[in-house]
């Protein structure tokens, strides 16, 4: 079958589209409003970008009513927000962070999840005090504390794509991590272990995959592209002294890049 999108029909009877770019992973973001009140909500539509310096990216669709989600407003307004893995044993309380709760409503309490505060992206939140005044005090963006691995990140800027209807216009927001946590019981010989974090992504329609089962597969190539593969800033860094300091010395050759996954 072939089709055009907004031209022609699929004539099928869910739309296909998502269910052709497979498995994605979930952007669970946990964000605060510049009055402090806490957000956490799941985006199917996220990944990384690059990884020296890293950063990720989630679209968030817009509202019926043309505005943006609440995730969208807070990374913008208070420049910081943080992403926590979702797993196959919290889908459950990820299913409900995904509800459309009242502007200003607290999804980790909605959910019964434990917070565990951000060590390095504050928000600063104005109080009142006594006198009438007002104070700000620094306040950590809360995190999912059963959530295995944990990201926090630093607003970059939002790319907004346009739709035939306002919830087809998109936020497309990316951000630079600066602290990654990442519990010791997941690890195996010093790698992050999928069969013990059982990460979920979304599929089509109202289906998920579990990653319960990896394969290896080293690309060819030298060194850069193994550390490309791999996203070890470290080895490309020192890859690229060594190769300067030989082009410096007029001996060898500069290393050939090659275009990794």
């Amino acid at each position: 079958m072939f089709y055009m999108p907004g031209s022609t029909p699929h004539n099928l009877p869910h739309d296909p589209f998502k269910a052709c770019v497979l498995p994605r992973p979930i952007g669970w973001l946990s964000t605060l409003s510049p009055a402090g009140h806490a957000n956490l909500a799941p985006y199917s539509q996220f990944n990384n970008l690059t990884f020296d310096p890293p950063y990720v990216m989630f679209s968030a669709n817009q509202t019926a009513a043309a505005t943006q989600k609440d995730t969208v407003r807070n990374v913008e307004a208070t420049r910081v927000f943080c992403w926590n893995l979702a797993t196959y044993a919290l889908r459950e309380a990820v299913n409900a962070t995904a509800a459309e709760l009242p502007h200003g409503a607290d999804e980790f309490a909605h959910a019964g999840l434990a917070r565990e505060p951000s060590r390095t992206v504050f928000v600063m939140v104005k109080t009142a005090a006594a006198g009438g005044y007002e104070e700000e005090q620094r306040v950590p963006v809360p995190m999912v504390q059963a959530s295995p691995v944990r990201f926090e990140c630093e607003y970059y800027t939002t790319l907004r794509l346009p739709g035939r209807a306002p919830v087809g216009s998109a936020d497309v927001v990316i951000g630079r991590v600066v602290g990654v946590h990442i519990k010791e019981e997941v690890l195996t010989d010093g790698k992050i272990d999928v069969r013990k974090t059982l990460p979920i992504a979304r599929c089509g329609y109202f289906e998920y995959a579990v990653v319960r089962e990896v394969f290896e597969m080293v690309v060819p190539g030298g060194e850069g592209a193994r550390a490309a593969m791999e996203g070890s800033g470290k080895a490309i860094q020192e890859m690229g002294e060594r190769v300067g300091d030989e082009e410096e010395g007029g001996e060898g050759d500069v290393v050939a890049g090659a275009e990794v996954v």
